[in-house]
Protein backbone atom coordinates (compact mmCIF):
# COMPACT_ATOMS: atom_id res chain seq x y z
CA UNK A 1 0.00 0.00 0.00
CA UNK A 2 3.12 2.45 0.13
CA UNK A 3 2.74 2.87 -3.55
CA UNK A 4 0.33 5.67 -4.77
CA UNK A 5 -1.90 5.57 -7.42
CA UNK A 6 -2.25 8.35 -10.53
CA UNK A 7 -5.94 9.13 -9.58
CA UNK A 8 -8.46 8.90 -7.14
CA UNK A 9 -10.74 8.82 -9.37
CA UNK A 10 -11.52 4.71 -10.98
CA UNK A 11 -13.70 3.51 -13.57
CA UNK A 12 -15.13 -0.31 -13.86
CA UNK A 13 -12.46 -0.53 -16.72
CA UNK A 14 -9.76 0.24 -14.34
CA UNK A 15 -11.07 -2.66 -12.15
CA UNK A 16 -11.13 -5.27 -15.06
CA UNK A 17 -7.87 -4.60 -15.87
CA UNK A 18 -6.34 -4.97 -12.72
CA UNK A 19 -8.21 -7.72 -12.36
CA UNK A 20 -6.90 -9.39 -15.19
CA UNK A 21 -3.59 -8.67 -14.55
CA UNK A 22 -4.02 -9.74 -10.94
CA UNK A 23 -4.93 -12.87 -12.35
CA UNK A 24 -2.09 -13.46 -14.67
CA UNK A 25 0.55 -12.67 -12.37
CA UNK A 26 -0.98 -15.09 -9.39
CA UNK A 27 -0.25 -17.88 -12.10
CA UNK A 28 3.25 -16.51 -12.49
CA UNK A 29 3.52 -16.97 -8.99
CA UNK A 30 2.46 -19.88 -8.85
CA UNK A 31 5.29 -21.03 -11.17
CA UNK A 32 7.93 -19.03 -9.40
CA UNK A 33 6.51 -21.57 -6.66
CA UNK A 34 6.09 -24.97 -8.67
CA UNK A 35 9.99 -24.44 -10.08
CA UNK A 36 11.71 -22.34 -6.78
CA UNK A 37 13.16 -19.31 -8.57
CA UNK A 38 12.73 -17.83 -5.28
CA UNK A 39 16.20 -16.17 -3.59
CA UNK A 40 18.05 -18.88 -1.05
CA UNK A 41 19.16 -15.64 0.76
CA UNK A 42 18.41 -15.47 4.53
CA UNK A 43 17.92 -14.46 7.03
CA UNK A 44 17.43 -10.73 6.29
CA UNK A 45 15.61 -8.10 8.89
CA UNK A 46 14.35 -4.92 8.54
CA UNK A 47 11.14 -2.81 9.78
CA UNK A 48 8.86 -0.17 9.62
CA UNK A 49 7.92 2.26 12.16
CA UNK A 50 4.81 4.30 11.74
CA UNK A 51 5.57 7.55 13.99
CA UNK A 52 3.05 10.36 15.13
CA UNK A 53 4.01 13.92 14.89
CA UNK A 54 2.36 16.15 17.73
CA UNK A 55 2.72 20.16 19.23
CA UNK A 56 3.92 21.49 22.48
CA UNK A 57 0.54 19.77 23.66
CA UNK A 58 0.82 16.21 23.22
CA UNK A 59 -1.51 16.73 20.47
CA UNK A 60 -1.51 15.47 16.82
CA UNK A 61 0.31 18.21 14.17
CA UNK A 62 -1.18 17.44 10.92
CA UNK A 63 1.86 18.90 9.17
CA UNK A 64 3.20 15.74 7.42
CA UNK A 65 3.55 17.17 3.94
CA UNK A 66 5.40 19.90 5.07
CA UNK A 67 7.41 17.96 6.97
CA UNK A 68 8.48 15.03 4.61
CA UNK A 69 9.24 17.92 2.07
CA UNK A 70 12.03 18.98 4.99
CA UNK A 71 13.07 15.51 5.83
CA UNK A 72 13.77 14.87 1.98
CA UNK A 73 14.48 11.19 3.09
CA UNK A 74 12.76 8.41 0.64
CA UNK A 75 13.16 6.23 4.03
CA UNK A 76 10.04 8.03 5.44
CA UNK A 77 7.18 8.18 4.02
CA UNK A 78 3.93 9.32 4.37
CA UNK A 79 0.63 7.16 6.20
CA UNK A 80 -3.13 7.50 6.40
CA UNK A 81 -3.19 10.27 8.36
CA UNK A 82 -1.70 14.01 8.04
CA UNK A 83 -0.38 13.69 11.33
CA UNK A 84 1.37 10.12 11.00
CA UNK A 85 4.37 9.47 9.24
CA UNK A 86 6.40 6.12 8.23
CA UNK A 87 10.27 5.36 8.62
CA UNK A 88 11.82 2.56 7.08
CA UNK A 89 14.88 0.57 7.39
CA UNK A 90 17.44 -0.80 4.95
CA UNK A 91 17.58 -4.57 4.75
CA UNK A 92 20.38 -6.08 6.96
CA UNK A 93 21.96 -9.54 7.22
CA UNK A 94 20.89 -11.34 10.37
CA UNK A 95 24.25 -11.42 11.90
CA UNK A 96 26.76 -10.55 13.53
CA UNK A 97 26.25 -6.98 14.96
CA UNK A 98 22.97 -6.61 12.96
CA UNK A 99 20.97 -5.56 16.22
CA UNK A 100 22.98 -2.80 16.90
CA UNK A 101 23.43 -1.53 13.60
CA UNK A 102 19.79 -1.76 13.37
CA UNK A 103 19.59 0.23 16.26
CA UNK A 104 22.08 2.82 15.55
CA UNK A 105 20.00 3.57 11.90
CA UNK A 106 17.03 3.80 13.31
CA UNK A 107 19.07 6.52 16.11
CA UNK A 108 20.20 8.21 13.27
CA UNK A 109 16.73 8.47 11.42
CA UNK A 110 14.81 9.28 14.67
CA UNK A 111 16.90 12.21 15.53
CA UNK A 112 17.07 13.46 12.40
CA UNK A 113 13.36 13.51 11.99
CA UNK A 114 12.79 15.07 15.69
CA UNK A 115 15.20 17.82 14.53
CA UNK A 116 12.95 18.91 11.41
CA UNK A 117 9.61 18.07 13.73
CA UNK A 118 11.32 20.68 15.93
CA UNK A 119 11.29 23.30 13.64
CA UNK A 120 8.19 23.01 13.16
CA UNK A 121 7.04 23.56 16.81
CA UNK A 122 6.56 19.89 16.77
CA UNK A 123 8.14 16.57 17.52
CA UNK A 124 7.73 12.74 17.40
CA UNK A 125 6.30 10.11 19.51
CA UNK A 126 6.21 6.06 19.01
CA UNK A 127 3.05 4.98 20.31
CA UNK A 128 0.86 2.54 19.87
CA UNK A 129 -2.07 4.76 20.22
CA UNK A 130 -1.58 8.36 21.32
CA UNK A 131 -3.68 9.55 24.63
CA UNK A 132 -4.77 12.72 23.52
CA UNK A 133 -5.99 11.49 20.54
CA UNK A 134 -9.97 12.55 20.37
CA UNK A 135 -12.58 10.94 17.48
CA UNK A 136 -13.25 14.45 15.94
CA UNK A 137 -9.79 15.18 15.15
CA UNK A 138 -9.75 12.06 12.64
CA UNK A 139 -11.28 13.20 9.99
CA UNK A 140 -11.24 13.68 6.04
CA UNK A 141 -9.56 16.78 6.86
CA UNK A 142 -6.43 15.47 8.33
CA UNK A 143 -5.91 12.81 6.12
CA UNK A 144 -2.64 12.42 4.14
CA UNK A 145 -3.42 14.15 0.62
CA UNK A 146 -2.34 11.33 -1.73
CA UNK A 147 -4.95 9.25 -4.29
CA UNK A 148 -4.52 6.03 -2.64
CA UNK A 149 -6.07 7.47 0.06
CA UNK A 150 -8.82 9.38 -1.32
CA UNK A 151 -9.96 6.40 -3.27
CA UNK A 152 -9.42 4.12 -0.44
CA UNK A 153 -11.57 5.39 1.72
CA UNK A 154 -14.17 5.62 -1.32
CA UNK A 155 -13.75 1.80 -2.00
CA UNK A 156 -14.17 0.84 1.70
CA UNK A 157 -17.19 2.29 1.78
CA UNK A 158 -18.60 1.30 -1.60
CA UNK A 159 -17.48 -2.21 -0.82
CA UNK A 160 -20.16 -1.44 2.80
CA UNK A 161 -23.00 -0.41 0.48
CA UNK A 162 -22.36 3.47 2.67
CA UNK A 163 -22.76 1.67 6.26
CA UNK A 164 -20.47 3.72 8.61
CA UNK A 165 -17.69 2.05 10.35
CA UNK A 166 -19.11 0.62 13.99
CA UNK A 167 -16.63 0.30 16.67
CA UNK A 168 -17.25 -1.78 19.60
CA UNK A 169 -14.76 -2.61 22.44
CA UNK A 170 -15.38 -3.85 25.88
CA UNK A 171 -11.83 -4.11 27.80
CA UNK A 172 -11.46 -2.41 31.57
CA UNK A 173 -13.78 -0.14 29.89
CA UNK A 174 -16.05 0.17 26.97
CA UNK A 175 -16.34 1.96 23.92
CA UNK A 176 -18.72 2.12 21.06
CA UNK A 177 -18.63 4.96 18.33
CA UNK A 178 -19.76 5.27 14.65
CA UNK A 179 -17.94 7.01 11.79
CA UNK A 180 -18.33 7.57 8.38
CA UNK A 181 -14.52 7.26 7.32
CA UNK A 182 -11.86 5.13 7.31
CA UNK A 183 -9.64 7.48 9.87
CA UNK A 184 -9.65 5.08 12.78
CA UNK A 185 -6.64 3.03 11.30
CA UNK A 186 -4.57 6.03 11.60
CA UNK A 187 -5.12 5.92 15.21
CA UNK A 188 -3.09 2.55 15.28
CA UNK A 189 0.76 3.10 14.72
CA UNK A 190 2.66 -0.29 14.79
CA UNK A 191 6.25 -1.73 14.29
CA UNK A 192 6.15 -4.12 11.77
CA UNK A 193 9.17 -6.17 11.52
CA UNK A 194 10.17 -8.27 7.85
CA UNK A 195 12.18 -11.32 7.89
CA UNK A 196 13.56 -12.70 4.79
CA UNK A 197 13.81 -16.28 4.49
CA UNK A 198 14.86 -18.99 1.94
CA UNK A 199 12.01 -20.75 -0.16
CA UNK A 200 12.58 -23.83 2.05
CA UNK A 201 11.93 -22.59 5.05
CA UNK A 202 9.23 -19.98 4.38
CA UNK A 203 5.89 -22.33 5.53
CA UNK A 204 7.72 -23.08 9.02
CA UNK A 205 8.97 -19.20 9.52
CA UNK A 206 5.16 -17.85 8.36
CA UNK A 207 3.85 -20.84 11.17
CA UNK A 208 5.72 -20.10 13.73
CA UNK A 209 5.41 -16.28 13.30
CA UNK A 210 1.58 -16.88 13.84
CA UNK A 211 1.92 -19.31 16.92
CA UNK A 212 3.79 -16.46 18.73
CA UNK A 213 2.16 -13.81 18.02
CA UNK A 214 0.19 -13.94 21.82
CA UNK A 215 3.11 -13.95 23.30
CA UNK A 216 5.15 -11.45 21.43
CA UNK A 217 2.13 -8.80 21.53
CA UNK A 218 1.79 -9.46 25.53
CA UNK A 219 5.26 -8.49 25.99
CA UNK A 220 5.68 -5.32 23.85
CA UNK A 221 1.55 -3.98 24.43
CA UNK A 222 1.63 -0.39 24.05
CA UNK A 223 -1.47 1.14 23.63
CA UNK A 224 -4.10 0.45 26.40
CA UNK A 225 -5.96 3.90 25.93
CA UNK A 226 -8.20 5.25 23.08
CA UNK A 227 -10.16 8.61 23.23
CA UNK A 228 -9.95 8.72 27.70
CA UNK A 229 -11.39 5.34 28.14
CA UNK A 230 -9.01 2.51 29.24
CA UNK A 231 -9.74 -0.67 27.32
CA UNK A 232 -7.51 -3.70 25.66
CA UNK A 233 -3.27 -3.69 26.87
CA UNK A 234 -2.83 -3.68 22.97
CA UNK A 235 -6.59 -2.13 21.83
CA UNK A 236 -4.67 -1.31 18.56
CA UNK A 237 -5.49 -5.04 17.80
CA UNK A 238 -9.52 -4.61 17.89
CA UNK A 239 -9.34 -0.82 16.14
CA UNK A 240 -6.90 -1.66 13.35
CA UNK A 241 -9.60 -4.72 12.78
CA UNK A 242 -13.22 -2.67 13.37
CA UNK A 243 -11.86 0.19 11.05
CA UNK A 244 -11.81 -1.06 7.92
CA UNK A 245 -14.32 -3.84 8.23
CA UNK A 246 -15.14 -5.57 5.09
CA UNK A 247 -15.61 -8.85 3.82
CA UNK A 248 -16.80 -11.91 5.23
CA UNK A 249 -16.65 -13.24 9.01
CA UNK A 250 -14.01 -15.80 7.36
CA UNK A 251 -12.44 -13.13 5.25
CA UNK A 252 -11.55 -9.96 6.47
CA UNK A 253 -9.55 -7.19 5.56
CA UNK A 254 -7.97 -7.44 8.88
CA UNK A 255 -7.00 -10.43 9.84
CA UNK A 256 -5.21 -13.17 11.95
CA UNK A 257 -5.82 -15.15 9.26
CA UNK A 258 -7.58 -18.52 7.98
CA UNK A 259 -4.82 -21.22 8.84
CA UNK A 260 -1.91 -21.94 8.97
CA UNK A 261 0.20 -22.44 5.42
CA UNK A 262 0.52 -26.51 4.48
CA UNK A 263 2.82 -26.35 1.35
CA UNK A 264 3.96 -22.91 0.44
CA UNK A 265 2.87 -19.52 0.96
CA UNK A 266 1.13 -19.68 -2.06
CA UNK A 267 -2.01 -20.79 -0.64
CA UNK A 268 -2.27 -17.48 0.74
CA UNK A 269 -2.10 -15.60 -2.69
CA UNK A 270 -4.79 -18.41 -3.97
CA UNK A 271 -6.94 -17.29 -0.95
CA UNK A 272 -6.13 -13.75 -1.74
CA UNK A 273 -7.50 -14.06 -5.48
CA UNK A 274 -10.36 -16.41 -4.61
CA UNK A 275 -11.51 -14.27 -1.36
CA UNK A 276 -10.79 -10.71 -1.45
CA UNK A 277 -12.11 -8.17 -4.15
CA UNK A 278 -9.74 -5.95 -5.57
CA UNK A 279 -9.68 -2.90 -3.62
CA UNK A 280 -7.71 -0.43 -5.09
CA UNK A 281 -7.00 -1.13 -8.66
CA UNK A 282 -3.35 0.12 -9.83
CA UNK A 283 -2.86 1.03 -13.37
CA UNK A 284 -0.12 -0.62 -14.97
CA UNK A 285 -0.51 -1.59 -18.64
CA UNK A 286 0.24 -5.18 -19.00
CA UNK A 287 1.23 -7.95 -16.48
CA UNK A 288 4.16 -7.25 -15.07
CA UNK A 289 7.20 -10.16 -14.27
CA UNK A 290 7.75 -7.88 -11.02
CA UNK A 291 4.05 -8.77 -9.52
CA UNK A 292 3.24 -5.34 -9.42
CA UNK A 293 -1.14 -5.65 -9.46
CA UNK A 294 -0.25 -9.01 -7.11
CA UNK A 295 2.16 -7.24 -4.25
CA UNK A 296 -0.16 -4.02 -4.59
CA UNK A 297 -3.46 -6.04 -3.93
CA UNK A 298 -1.84 -8.18 -1.28
CA UNK A 299 -0.94 -4.56 0.73
CA UNK A 300 -4.77 -4.28 0.83
CA UNK A 301 -5.38 -7.52 3.14
CA UNK A 302 -3.82 -6.65 6.24
CA UNK A 303 -2.72 -10.11 8.35
CA UNK A 304 -1.45 -10.14 11.51
CA UNK A 305 1.39 -12.10 9.98
CA UNK A 306 1.85 -11.29 5.92
CA UNK A 307 3.46 -13.25 3.35
CA UNK A 308 5.46 -10.33 1.19
CA UNK A 309 7.25 -11.20 -2.71
CA UNK A 310 9.89 -8.79 -3.08
CA UNK A 311 12.52 -8.08 -6.01
CA UNK A 312 15.90 -6.69 -5.12
CA UNK A 313 17.80 -4.99 -7.43
CA UNK A 314 16.40 -7.30 -10.17
CA UNK A 315 17.26 -9.94 -8.89
CA UNK A 316 15.65 -13.65 -8.17
CA UNK A 317 12.30 -12.89 -5.79
CA UNK A 318 12.57 -13.19 -2.72
CA UNK A 319 10.41 -14.48 0.20
CA UNK A 320 9.79 -12.33 3.47
CA UNK A 321 7.24 -12.69 6.25
CA UNK A 322 5.85 -9.23 7.65
CA UNK A 323 5.00 -9.97 11.70
CA UNK A 324 2.68 -6.69 12.45
CA UNK A 325 1.58 -7.81 15.62
CA UNK A 326 4.10 -5.24 17.49
CA UNK A 327 2.89 -1.53 18.41
CA UNK A 328 5.40 1.30 17.87
CA UNK A 329 7.40 2.59 20.98
CA UNK A 330 7.97 2.58 23.43
CA UNK A 331 11.73 4.21 22.47
CA UNK A 332 14.16 2.92 20.10
CA UNK A 333 16.07 0.42 22.06
CA UNK A 334 12.90 -1.52 23.13
CA UNK A 335 11.84 -1.26 19.25
CA UNK A 336 15.08 -3.40 18.30
CA UNK A 337 15.17 -5.81 21.64
CA UNK A 338 11.46 -6.13 20.67
CA UNK A 339 12.98 -7.20 16.89
CA UNK A 340 15.91 -8.80 18.07
CA UNK A 341 13.02 -10.90 20.65
CA UNK A 342 10.98 -11.87 17.06
CA UNK A 343 13.91 -12.84 15.62
CA UNK A 344 15.25 -14.99 17.75
CA UNK A 345 11.96 -16.87 18.80
CA UNK A 346 11.20 -17.36 15.09
CA UNK A 347 14.59 -19.45 14.32
CA UNK A 348 14.26 -21.13 17.83
CA UNK A 349 11.04 -22.69 16.63
CA UNK A 350 11.04 -22.73 12.98
CA UNK A 351 12.74 -25.98 13.52
CA UNK A 352 10.04 -27.58 15.17
CA UNK A 353 7.09 -26.23 13.40
CA UNK A 354 5.45 -29.15 11.99
CA UNK A 355 5.18 -30.43 15.64
CA UNK A 356 4.39 -27.31 17.26
CA UNK A 357 1.41 -27.21 14.01
CA UNK A 358 0.08 -30.20 15.98
CA UNK A 359 0.10 -29.36 19.19
CA UNK A 360 -1.49 -25.76 18.71
CA UNK A 361 -3.79 -25.79 16.24
CA UNK A 362 -4.67 -22.34 14.69
CA UNK A 363 -7.44 -22.09 16.41
CA UNK A 364 -6.01 -22.19 19.76
CA UNK A 365 -3.31 -19.84 18.82
CA UNK A 366 -5.80 -17.50 17.43
CA UNK A 367 -7.60 -17.48 21.10
CA UNK A 368 -4.57 -16.82 22.34
CA UNK A 369 -3.39 -13.98 20.46
CA UNK A 370 -6.30 -12.23 21.01
CA UNK A 371 -5.95 -12.95 25.09
CA UNK A 372 -2.72 -11.63 25.35
CA UNK A 373 -3.81 -8.60 23.15
CA UNK A 374 -6.68 -7.74 25.80
CA UNK A 375 -4.72 -9.04 28.81
CA UNK A 376 -1.19 -7.71 27.95
CA UNK A 377 1.23 -9.64 30.58
CA UNK A 378 -1.51 -10.85 33.00
CA UNK A 379 -2.79 -12.93 30.23
CA UNK A 380 -3.48 -17.01 30.16
CA UNK A 381 -2.77 -18.95 27.04
CA UNK A 382 -2.36 -22.62 26.14
CA UNK A 383 1.21 -23.19 24.90
CA UNK A 384 2.63 -27.00 24.27
CA UNK A 385 3.91 -28.99 26.81
CA UNK A 386 2.62 -26.43 29.44
CA UNK A 387 -0.98 -26.35 29.26
CA UNK A 388 -2.97 -23.34 30.60
CA UNK A 389 -0.48 -21.23 31.67
CA UNK A 390 0.75 -17.76 32.86
CA UNK A 391 2.48 -15.62 29.72
CA UNK A 392 4.37 -14.23 32.10
CA UNK A 393 5.65 -17.25 33.13
CA UNK A 394 6.18 -18.64 29.76
CA UNK A 395 7.85 -16.10 28.74
CA UNK A 396 10.57 -15.78 31.81
CA UNK A 397 11.00 -19.49 31.78
CA UNK A 398 10.97 -21.14 28.14
CA UNK A 399 10.12 -18.25 25.14
CA UNK A 400 12.93 -15.69 26.16
CA UNK A 401 15.83 -18.54 26.67
CA UNK A 402 14.63 -19.68 23.61
CA UNK A 403 14.82 -16.46 21.69
CA UNK A 404 18.55 -15.90 22.85
CA UNK A 405 19.56 -19.96 21.80
CA UNK A 406 17.39 -18.41 18.08
CA UNK A 407 20.40 -15.65 17.93
CA UNK A 408 22.76 -18.17 18.67
CA UNK A 409 22.36 -19.99 15.82
CA UNK A 410 22.13 -16.81 13.82
CA UNK A 411 25.83 -16.25 14.90
CA UNK A 412 24.63 -13.07 16.80
CA UNK A 413 27.05 -11.56 18.85
CA UNK A 414 27.02 -12.77 22.18
CA UNK A 415 27.00 -9.21 23.84
CA UNK A 416 23.77 -8.53 21.61
CA UNK A 417 22.19 -11.32 22.43
CA UNK A 418 22.72 -10.06 26.10
CA UNK A 419 21.56 -6.98 25.19
CA UNK A 420 18.47 -6.99 24.29
CA UNK A 421 16.88 -9.83 25.81
CA UNK A 422 17.82 -8.56 29.19
CA UNK A 423 15.66 -5.50 27.92
CA UNK A 424 12.85 -8.10 27.22
CA UNK A 425 13.50 -10.07 30.29
CA UNK A 426 13.66 -6.84 32.90
CA UNK A 427 10.36 -5.87 31.22
CA UNK A 428 8.60 -8.86 31.64
CA UNK A 429 10.05 -8.89 35.24
CA UNK A 430 8.94 -5.78 36.54
CA UNK A 431 5.33 -6.06 34.22
CA UNK A 432 6.08 -2.87 33.15
CA UNK A 433 5.38 -2.83 29.23
CA UNK A 434 4.35 0.72 27.66
CA UNK A 435 0.57 -0.72 28.57
CA UNK A 436 1.33 -1.39 32.18
CA UNK A 437 3.84 2.08 31.92
CA UNK A 438 0.71 4.20 30.88
CA UNK A 439 -1.68 2.59 33.49
CA UNK A 440 0.62 2.94 36.47
CA UNK A 441 1.19 6.43 35.42
CA UNK A 442 -2.42 7.25 35.39
CA UNK A 443 -3.04 5.64 38.36
CA UNK A 444 -0.45 7.96 40.25
CA UNK A 445 -1.70 11.08 38.53
CA UNK A 446 -5.29 10.32 37.51
CA UNK A 447 -6.55 10.15 33.62
CA UNK A 448 -4.89 13.87 32.37
CA UNK A 449 -4.59 12.39 29.06
CA UNK A 450 -2.15 15.47 28.22
CA UNK A 451 0.05 14.54 30.94
CA UNK A 452 0.56 11.10 30.32
CA UNK A 453 1.29 12.11 26.49
CA UNK A 454 3.67 14.36 27.53
CA UNK A 455 5.42 12.78 30.30
CA UNK A 456 5.39 9.31 28.31
CA UNK A 457 7.97 12.03 25.40
CA UNK A 458 9.88 12.71 28.01
CA UNK A 459 10.83 9.48 28.67
CA UNK A 460 11.12 8.04 25.24
CA UNK A 461 13.17 10.82 24.75
CA UNK A 462 15.85 9.74 28.02
CA UNK A 463 16.94 6.41 26.01
CA UNK A 464 16.02 4.64 28.65
CA UNK A 465 13.97 1.08 27.94
CA UNK A 466 10.59 1.24 29.12
CA UNK A 467 11.12 -0.91 32.58
CA UNK A 468 13.67 1.80 33.38
CA UNK A 469 10.74 5.09 33.02
CA UNK A 470 9.43 6.28 36.52
CA UNK A 471 5.98 7.41 37.02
Amino acid sequence: MGQEIESDILSPYDFSVFSKNLNDETRLLADFFDNNTFSSEGPVGGYEIEAILVNGAGQPASINQDFLEKMNNPLVVHELAAFNVEINSLPVYLKNNALTQMQTNLQATWDACRVVARNSSADLMMIGILPTLQEEQLTLANMSQLNRYKALNEQIFKLRNGQPIKLDISGKEKIKATHHDVMFESACTSFQLHLQVPYSRAVDFYNVSIMLSAPIVAATANSPYLFGHELWDETRIPLFEQSVEIGSADYRRVTFGSGYAQHTLMECFDENLAHYPVLLPLKEQDRDEHLSHLRFHNGTIWRWNRPLIGFENKQAPHIRIEHRVIAAGPSVIDSIANAAFYFGLAHAYANEAESLQQELPFQIAKENFYNCAKHGLDAELFWPEHGKTSVRNLLLDRLIPAARDGLKAININVDEIDRYMTIIQERVKSQQNGANWQRRWVHRHGKNMQGLTCAYLQQQNSGLPVHKWDV
